[in-house]
This record gives structure tokens, sequence and C-alpha cells, in this order.
């Protein structure tokens, strides 16, 4: 199915009007008719149906013969887009939480329209935001040998329950445990046997920390050398049994806790990733345009990679955009196999 930043384009021009700027950095439209590219709120009438081309990003729209509009100057960053990446950039150079007010403040907008620009444009909250960015700077200085305590306060955390609420569901473990290998962790695994080889199950109390194939416990001790590892008993049986479920025949598994960390970026591509339902795929430069950064696509292809729960976490459903499959951390067969799986008999893949 043709799609664009996972909206199907049929839905897409049925939905957007030349008032509405929501669409505005997702794609930009193509009109045949005249040669140009538009912003989706162009002012100008809109085209016809016949005459639309769509292109996930300005640059395809300029490879394939097209040239900017001078009226909605679709290369230009508007007013918006200034402020998204001004309040961007003061969350990343704060040293403490800020507040909605003062960011709004900053750029010149009330809190609600901020938040609501801000939200559309990056897929979270300004508070989200900071918070994540704090994380990461707390989990990257912790990994790097600092303190507990100097890791956490150079990250923005004016005490450590503050850390320690906003980590919660997001750590799965302690910091303490993170900056020295999972010590103090229990991890538990099993490799079972499935129509697609052997599977790594492994997972903390709080969800599946790795899914992978033909791998043993040795990688889970090379990612955690100080975890505690076990192999699952009857306890682990449960949620064993519905992972494989997901796999034998995968579908919608978002009821599967999972326990991952990444960087704010890597855990707005895998969010994207759990929403492409089955049977669809999307290509690395949608994946890159529904987050609010459609020149990143390159970055989203990494994250993708980076991705330590397969088909639970679906990457297995983004391709090129050119219809081939692209890599896969445990061959093409297996993403082959999955996507067949996934579209259904008849259908393709």
């Amino acid at each position: 199915m043709d799609a664009i930043t996972g909206i199907p384009i049929d839905t897409a021009l049925e939905t957007w009007d030349a008032h509405d700027r929501s669409f505005d950095g997702r794609f930009v439209v193509g009109v045949k008719s005249t040669g140009i590219y538009c912003r989706p709120s162009c002012p100008a009438r809109r085209p016809r149906r016949e005459n639309i081309a769509i292109f996930p990003e300005a640059e395809k729209a300029r490879a394939a013969g097209f040239r900017p509009c001078k009226r909605c100057r679709p290369d230009d960053m508007s007013r918006e887009e200034e402020a998204v990446a001004r309040v961007v950039e003061m969350l990343r150079t704060a040293d403490m939480s800020v507040t909605l007010a003062l960011l709004a403040n900053e750029v010149g907008y009330s809190p609600s329209h901020l938040q609501r620009i801000f939200k559309r444009a990056v897929g979270l909250s300004p508070a989200a935001y900071g918070r994540a960015l704090r994380l990461e700077r707390a989990r990257n200085a912790l990994t790097g040998g600092s303190s507990v305590t100097d890791a956490l306060y150079d990250a923005g955390y004016g005490a450590a329950s503050r850390f320690y609420e906003a980590s919660d569901g997001r750590f799965g473990m302690t910091a303490s445990a993170w900056r020295d290998g999972g010590r103090g962790v229990v991890i538990r695994w099993r490799v079972v046997e499935t129509s697609l080889g052997a599977m790594l199950v492994a997972a903390t109390d709080k969800g599946v920390c790795r899914l992978s194939f033909h791998e043993g416990p040795e990688e889970l001790a090379r990612r955690f050398p100080n975890a505690e590892l076990a192999e699952g008993g009857e306890e682990f049986g449960g949620l064993l049994a519905d992972v494989i479920a997901a796999v034998e025949q995968p579908g919608d598994s978002r009821s599967i806790p999972l326990d991952v960390q990444g960087t704010a970026f890597q855990e707005a591509v895998w969010a994207e990733l759990r929403k492409i339902p089955a049977g669809e795929t999307r290509s690395y430069g949608e994946i890159a345009a529904a987050i609010g950064k459609p020149g990143a696509v390159r970055a989203a292809g990494s994250a993708n990679g980076a991705n330590n729960v397969a088909v639970l976490i679906p990457c297995h459903r983004v391709i090129r955009s050119d219809g081939s499959l692209g890599g896969y951390a445990y061959g093409e067969d297996i993403k082959r196999e999955l996507l067949e799986r996934e579209a259904g008999p008849g259908k393709q893949s």
C-alpha cells in the first residue's frame, strides 16, 4: 500500500486542507501540471488528484524534477518550525527542568499552542522530551563511569528521588545497576525452537529485554556482564508462551511488556514502528518523517537496527523506498517470512 509517514495517501488527501498545517514537515506535495512542490498548507488552489505526487521530503521532490513553490516556500523554515527548533535547543542545553510557560514566553506563543505544535513535530510534549533528554544524559554519564550522584545532578535532576520517579518504567534496572553492567539484576532467559529457528527470549521483572534468533545466553552475558542470568522455569512460562505466539502468528504484540532503553530519538523510532499495522510496511524515510525528522533517514535506519526485541518492536516492517527488503539483523529469509505471514494468503508483503 502506498503510504506517507504511516498515513495512506488517499486518507491524507481527504483530510488535509489549505488551512491545516498539521501535515507540514511530514511530506511535500508535487504538482505535475506546474512542476512545483509545496507545503501541504500552501494557500494556492489545491490541484486535481491526478496531478498530485506525494514525496516524504523535499529532497526527493527535487530529485524527481520539481522546484519549490515561491508562495509557500517549502524549503524555508516556518515560524512554528523555528519555535520548535529553539525549544529543542533550550531543552538540550538546560541544566534543570524548564517550565512550559518559560519555553512559550521565549518563543512568543501561548503554552497551549506551543504544546500542540511541539508534540506534532517531535512526537512528545516539551516536558516528556526534556525528561527523555535528562534520562539519556544520566544514562550516558553512568555508562561513562561517573558516580551515581554526580551523574544525576549533571543530568539536571534536583534530587535523586526525581530521577527514580522519572526513570520508572524506562530503566529496567536501577541507575547503579545500569552503570555496573546489570549488577544485582536478574535476567531470565530461554532458547526455544520456532519455525524461524532457535530463538532467545530474555526478560527482567519489567518485561522482555532481548528477543533474537540464532543467539544464546553468551550474548546476554556480553550485554549485561554483571547481571545474574538464570534459565527461566515455570514462572517464565506464561511470558514465553506469549512471545512464541507473537512470532509464530505475528500481529499486534503491544500487550507484551518490554524493558528496552534507547536515546530519545531511538525510542521515538521504536514507538513509531509499533504503530505499523501487521500486513503493512513503511520506508525508512516515512519513519523519519513520522517522528518529525524527515532529513534523518539514515539515523532512523540506525535506530531501527538498534532494536533489541525483534518482532515485538516490528523493525521487519521497514523496507527500502524502492520496495526491496533492505537489511535485517537475522537475515532476509526471516524478514521475508515474517512479512509473508503478516500479509496473509493472497496478499503481497
